[in-house]
């Protein structure tokens, strides 16, 4: 890869990406999101095949039912540091009872107050 083939895959803008519930993509939309409503397992792991075949920068917001269970493409993603960035957001009616992955993951590393 040249300089300028580099300077050009990283000056390409990050794609902004919301994956979830047609209600909870509204808002995505409005602050510019490309958004994917009730997105089938299918499109999940083709729009996650193509931002890693074409080497896409990304910021994806995906509704954390749709992460539960992911596919090659979406669970390669996840496990990749680099240019796409996956944070997981509950769903509307489970908001006031989410908890994340790290959450739990820092609380298993150094114990259930720290988040107190």
């Amino acid at each position: 890869m040249t300089a300028e083939q580099a300077y050009t895959t990283l000056a390409a803008p990050a794609r902004m990406i919301a994956l979830g519930s047609a209600a909870l993509m509204e808002g995505f939309e409005l602050i510019g999101f490309e958004t994917f409503a009730d997105p089938t397992p299918e499109v999940l792991e083709n729009l996650f095949r193509e931002l890693m075949r074409k080497q896409q920068a990304a910021l994806v917001v995906i509704e954390q039912s749709l992460a539960q269970n992911p596919g090659r493409y979406l669970l390669r993603a996840q496990h990749e540091a680099g240019r796409i960035v996956i944070t997981e957001i509950p769903e509307l009616h489970l908001t006031g009872g989410y908890h994340s992955r790290v959450e739990k993951l820092v609380q298993s590393v150094l114990g259930p107050s720290v988040l107190e």
